[in-house]
């Protein structure tokens, strides 16, 4: 059994997703990814899943900004002692760049989510969000990260819509494909 701790929602629906577009049953092969609320939460799952290491396979995901609040929770519990992101990696917790909404509009290409934005009909909505003042000129993946993390509700929609456009594209982020592979 494996126990795989992320985040948030999103990166459970992602991993979900990455993982039926890699021809994987996860339920079958007895890994529960577990949403913990935000990094802070780490060492509160760490100690409630740690003692059973023996049984549970640990391994994780979290944001670039959340990795000193990971590696200290690993450490904390007494699961690892990573100095460094390969130590946490040889653990089986794995570090996104920016976060995974960053990764996979990079992996997915600004021309093809633009295409997932018309496809759900929020073309027309990212375009009036492109001409506010503050977004007007910006990198277009940073207005398309931005308008993806505006609504709670979009973020989820967009976490399996972009796996599975980076799926297609054989793209899918190094942390998400490692972590799916360590498991």
């Amino acid at each position: 059994m494996a126990v795989l701790l992320v985040e948030g929602i999103s990166d459970q629906i992602a991993l979900e997703t990455a993982a039926v577009g890699r021809g994987r049953d996860l339920e079958a092969e007895r890994v529960v990814i577990v949403p913990i609320g935000g990094a802070h939460a780490i060492g509160r799952f760490l100690t409630r899943f740690g003692p059973m290491r023996a049984q549970v396979r640990l391994a994780g995901l979290c944001d670039l900004r959340e990795e000193e609040l990971f590696r200290r929770g690993l450490v904390a519990t007494h699961v690892g002692s990573p100095r460094t992101r390969t130590d946490m990696e040889q653990l089986g917790f794995y570090v996104c760049v920016n976060d995974l909404e960053d990764e996979l509009i990079r992996a997915v290409g600004t021309a093809r989510v633009e295409g997932l934005f018309d496809s759900q009909g929020d073309l027309r909505s990212f375009r009036s969000f492109q001409s506010q003042p503050a977004w007007r000129g910006r990198d277009p993946e940073a207005q398309m990260y931005r308008f993806v993390r505006s609504s709670s509700h979009r973020n989820l929609r967009y976490a399996r819509l972009l796996v599975e456009a980076a799926v297609d594209r054989n793209t899918l982020p190094e942390p998400l494909d490692a972590l799916l592979t360590a498991v």
